[in-house]
């Protein structure tokens, strides 16, 4: 008999809280933190609010399930994580502003007068994380 591998929509048993009520303050100060940088996102051009929500739904999981209930049931946040936790599927909005925010930073950058070998090491992390989201499905 072989082990199957979890989907991804099958719970992470190392996923719960953990049992450090120190370890469990700790994420849920990480929580907060990567919660504040997403509603902060919402409004700043040019902060992603997604991938903080993401990490604030992940240390929540860990440190506060109270709160990641309450993330996961939030009319903004919680369609979108519910989606990558489901399919690791990406709105199609969030993709499109993610590609162009990345080309802006990129511009600004050889703008700014950036050494080339900067602005190829960046080139090149920006292509690679472009690929990747792009090639989740959308939400």
């Amino acid at each position: 008999m072989t082990a199957s591998r979890p989907s991804p929509s099958d719970p992470d048993p190392s996923a719960g809280p953990v049992r450090s009520p120190a370890l469990r303050r700790l994420y849920k100060a990480l929580g907060l933190l990567f919660l504040g940088l997403a509603i902060a996102g919402v409004v700043l051009p040019g902060l992603p609010a997604t991938p903080f929500a993401l990490l604030g739904a992940w240390a929540f999981r860990r440190g506060s399930p109270e709160w990641a209930a309450r993330l996961d049931n939030h009319p903004r946040f919680g369609p979108s994580l519910r989606a990558w936790r489901e399919r690791r599927a990406v709105p199609r909005r969030a993709k499109v502003l993610a590609v162009l925010s990345m080309g802006a930073s990129w511009l600004l950058l050889w703008a700014g007068g950036a050494p080339i070998p900067v602005l190829g090491l960046v080139a090149i992390t920006l292509i690679l994380t472009s690929t990747y989201l792009l090639s989740r499905p959308a939400a």
